[in-house]
């Protein structure tokens, strides 16, 4: 009977690891690596952050802010994923070098392409400063007083940290507020890209299999950091030399199988697991469903106008990317939240907690909260959407709106000179990838969702649908520049729409979230102390975080089951010859044909394409290793399952996981298809199981 125990615990000890959870990784002393080495890992928690030596956190990069990348070789070779690199393979391509459709590969570092405003950031250490930020703040003072408190505390704190001339410092908000981190940074802003598989590999499967498994996009793409003659960062110059990490990972070919250990190290974006029932609830039945009806309208005229013409292809490419990801993600999460009937299981937690205060004595201090939290909702849901279908027409689907409200930015800006400069190069930016047909068809489909008043005319006399009348427009002194933009067709159309944004939208939408916000931190407080016992980490807030789980597969309904790891075979079970989203390139079918595999095919003689885990993962850990039980990488995070991308809010074990590319078939691309094997042999292929 005493044996029948332990295994139980074992088990439920296992099952309780891999419940989630986005963990600090200077934090990972005790529990968390204990739960980590109870899943199959080796690794100490010295052995993923140390700041006195060489750690794993070294060889992790945050890439342009929005994704992840992790140093693969000791040249300062990085890689992350082909859509986080998406928009520099685009800036580079055009119809006489098209990039995305062939790909493109340095076979030297003279042909190493370099992207101005890139950068990648790495983290020097992590800091806790919770007192000095949070000196003097007292029950007593309104929520203005406090923020304003933190925010002076804050700055001091920044302003007298000890630190290199070269390195920065960043402060974080943690658990609602309850907790502050201070961050040592380096940033690196010369940033070469080295390769990148055309998008029929890169991209393979597009929308159709964006947010699903089984996955067989090799989504990943290379770039290099470039440094100073100290190894320290540099602005561009050819004088700059490839850095020299302080670790980089190493390359593990002996793959994974079910029941491995992974760790995921990242820049997680943002995520929202405290929410009470009844955000959730409007987030899913009435904010999301008008937003995906925006983006839905816009992507079928933007997908048509993709597939007749390769020019548009090209430039809007990234836009495509970048509406539809989101569109399909919502959908996912509306979907699992309903399949995992979350609300309701929060509503229980939540009577758990409701119980919990009765228990404790302490109704009176936070007997308020939920009751407040519907009333606030209540007030908040139409505000809060009306706000957001003005940034999806105004700021995401429709650029000549974009091109209005940037002006409105201008005519009010306090430095109008600096300011109409500013807008011209704005002009030029979004010119340069800009279809005026393709743009009227989304005005004609989007604005609906906003007004009603839909006048397409605009078109034909704006001066902003061409780039040579627009800078033209912008010419001459302020006064002269504001008064041919108020008579421009597209600006006098937009601008009352923007001015009540500015005036009145907006405005109120803060009103209304401000108490919101602060009774989520009051509320998180609560939690902690009624309910010690619980599991808490940190919402993602696209700082340095750590997730762990193990190689699992997943039932999605009933009488389905997903294998954990998807084949070559499947890519070309997938081809369509010619297709938007599923052609596969001559040289990749040949080398399928004639089992040219070299030495990344598993042990059946296939070569392994994508895999899933039970991390926790969003927006912000594209393009992160994952990472073995001795510290190697083994894969490249990009996406998670349809039915799991309600985890920004509900984590469920049972069917939230994440998708990653196998590293072999990343090294089998770079070597065997694009023939660049210089890079393979930059890195460090390691065979741990061996």
């Amino acid at each position: 009977m005493r044996f029948l125990k332990i295994i139980f615990f074992f088990i439920a000890f296992q099952l309780s690891a891999q419940q989630g959870g986005m963990w600090i990784p200077s934090l990972l002393e005790g529990m968390n690596e204990t739960e980590m080495q109870s899943l199959g890992s080796k690794l100490t928690a010295k052995d993923i952050y140390d700041v006195n030596n060489s750690s794993l956190k070294d060889a992790i990069g945050h890439f342009n802010g929005g994704c992840t990348a992790e140093v693969i070789s000791p040249k300062g070779l990085i890689l992350t994923n082909h859509h986080c690199g998406f928009g520099q393979i685009q800036s580079h391509s055009s119809l006489e070098n098209d990039y995305l459709k062939d790909g493109f590969w340095a076979m030297s570092s003279e042909e190493e392409l370099p992207n101005e405003g890139l950068y990648v950031e790495f983290i020097v250490s992590i800091h806790d400063v919770t007192d000095s930020v949070l000196m003097g703040l007292d029950d007593t003072m309104t929520e203005t007083d406090k923020q304003s408190q933190i925010s002076k505390n804050g700055n001091g704190v920044l302003k007298d940290w000890a630190k290199e001339t070269w390195q920065d410092v960043k402060l974080k908000s943690f658990f609602k507020g309850n907790q502050y981190f201070l961050f040592v940074t380096e940033r690196f802003e010369d940033i070469r890209l080295v390769g990148a598989p055309p998008t029929s590999i890169g991209k393979f499967g597009s929308d159709t299999d964006n947010w699903v498994f089984p996955r067989h996009t090799g989504d990943f793409s290379l770039f290099r950091i470039y440094a100073d003659a100290n190894n320290r960062p540099a602005k561009y110059s050819k004088d700059n030399k490839p850095y020299k990490p302080k670790h980089f990972l190493p390359v593990s070919l002996d793959g994974v199988e079910e029941g491995d250990f992974t760790m995921v190290f990242g820049f997680p974006g943002r995520t929202d697991e405290y929410l009470p029932a009844v955000a959730i609830e409007h987030i899913t039945e009435a904010y999301n469903p008008t937003n995906i009806a925006i983006r839905e309208a816009a992507l079928k005229v933007i997908d048509a106008k993709m597939k007749t013409s390769d020019d548009v292809r090209i430039k809007y490419a990234s836009k495509q990317a970048r509406i539809a990801n989101a569109w399909k993600k919502w959908i996912g999460e509306n979907l699992g939240i309903k399949k995992s009937n979350a609300v309701q299981k929060r509503r229980e937690f939540e009577a758990t907690f409701t119980k919990a205060l009765k228990e404790k004595g302490m109704e009176d201090t936070y007997g308020n909260i939920l009751p407040e939290f519907d009333r606030l909702y209540k007030d908040y849901a139409a505000i809060n959407i009306k706000r957001r279908n003005f940034i999806e027409v105004f700021f995401i689907t429709n650029e000549l709106m974009n091109m209005t409200i940037r002006a409105y930015q201008m005519e009010n800006a306090k430095a109008p000179e600096k300011a109409i400069e500013s807008m011209k190069n704005r002009l030029k930016g979004i010119h340069k990838n800009y279809d005026v047909t393709v743009d009227k068809g989304v005005f004609e489909a989007v604005m609906p969702f906003y007004n009603k008043n839909v006048d397409a005319s605009i078109y034909e006399t704006s001066a902003f649908t061409n780039l040579d009348s627009a800078l033209k427009l912008l010419e001459g002194e302020p006064s002269e520049v504001f008064k041919k933009l108020n008579n421009d067709a597209a600006y006098t159309y937009a601008k009352p729409m923007i001015e009540e944004f500015y005036n009145e939208t907006n405005p109120e939408f803060q009103q209304k979230n401000e108490p919101i916000t602060a009774l989520q931190t009051i509320y998180m407080t609560a939690l902690m102390k009624v309910l010690p016992e619980e599991r808490y980490f940190p919402d993602a807030n696209s700082t340095l975080r750590v997730t762990y789980g193990q190689v699992r597969g997943y039932s999605p309904r009933d009488a389905v089951y997903y294998n954990p790891v998807s084949y070559l075979d499947g890519v070309i079970e997938k081809y369509v010859p010619g297709d938007y989203e599923f052609d596969v390139p001559q040289k990749l079918r040949d080398l399928y044909d004639a089992k040219d595999y070299g030495q990344y095919a598993d042990a059946n003689g296939k070569v392994p394409v994508c895999f899933l885990g039970t991390n926790h993962t969003t927006g912000g850990n594209s393009g992160s290793p994952a990472i073995d039980a001795e510290g190697n990488l083994i894969g490249l995070n990009f996406d998670r399952v349809w039915e799991g991308t309600m985890s920004d809010m509900n984590y469920d074990p049972e069917i939230c996981r994440n998708i990653m590319v196998d590293l072999r078939y990343v090294l089998f691309i770079v070597d065997k298809y694009a023939g660049a094997k210089h890079l393979i042999d930059e890195m460090t292929l390691v065979h741990p199981k061996k």
